[in-house]
């Protein structure tokens, strides 16, 4: 049984595909849709050269394009805080006394204990404070 190089080339493309999914690593993807490059060539009845050229030439330039891509991407998305993260900083109103020893306050729509920062601070109902710092389920205010 003699089986074409594009063949050959698509079996490398699932080869090179299995890792990508494994591994989570983008370069493994980029070698295949080479690869897959490379079959197409071998189809048109490319020499070897121009098929290997072909692949080696996709992979690079999809590494060179994407991974930088990725990077700023992935470096934007770092800034953004979320879950408690995103609470420090926060204004919050005092819904019952807030010292040392204790208090509610509302921040971010919801009802959260909190004490103060410095235990000699006390905030009466109705005022606004921020939101230094979360402990467990307790806001630090000041």
């Amino acid at each position: 049984m003699d089986i074409d190089a594009w063949v050959w080339w698509l079996i490398g493309a699932v080869g090179l595909g299995i890792p990508l999914v494994l591994t989570a690593m983008p370069e493994f993807g980029m070698f295949a849709v080479g690869a897959v490059a490379a079959s197409a060539v071998a189809a048109l009845d490319g020499g070897v050269v121009a098929q290997v050229l072909v692949f080696v030439l996709v992979s690079v330039a999809l590494i060179a394009v994407v991974r930088p891509i990725a990077a700023r991407h992935r470096a934007g998305q770092s800034g953004q805080a979320s879950g408690i993260d995103a609470l420090k900083g926060r204004q919050a109103v005092v819904l019952e006394r807030v010292s040392a020893d204790g208090g509610r306050i509302k921040l971010a729509g919801e009802v959260w204990s909190a004490r103060t920062l410095d235990s000699d601070q006390v905030f009466e109902p109705g005022s606004q404070v921020d939101v230094v710092d979360i402990d467990g389920a307790t806001a630090v205010v000041m």
